[in-house]
């Protein structure tokens, strides 16, 4: 006979490292789904906590991503402004040179 209780794996996360593997929105959807179980009620206090620290860890990898493409599309856009500038003053010496 096993005392041991059963463990539902079916709500049980990657691991951390795992989860720097997956998509931008395999984790949004993973953080969905554990917003979903804490808001439930189904889940012990204990397992309230650990998903609760694992929504936590996922927030804060989701922000970092969020924060990385906003400074590329800031990048994206200084360099596509100094792109134009630089064909505004192209087109305003060739203007010149013409007249």
């Amino acid at each position: 006979m096993n005392s041991q209780p059963e463990i539902d794996v079916a709500g049980v996360q990657p691991a951390q490292d795992e989860q720097k593997d997956l998509s931008f929105a395999e984790m949004l959807k993973q953080l969905e789904a554990i917003v979903d179980r804490l808001e439930s009620g189904e889940l012990s206090l204990e397992e309230s906590l650990a998903k609760f620290e694992e929504g936590v860890r996922l927030a804060r990898q989701l922000e970092s991503i969020l924060a990385r493409a906003e400074s590329r599309v800031q990048e994206i856009l200084k360099a596509e402004a100094e792109h134009l500038e630089t064909e505004e003053a192209d087109d305003f010496s060739d203007a010149c040179k013409e007249a």
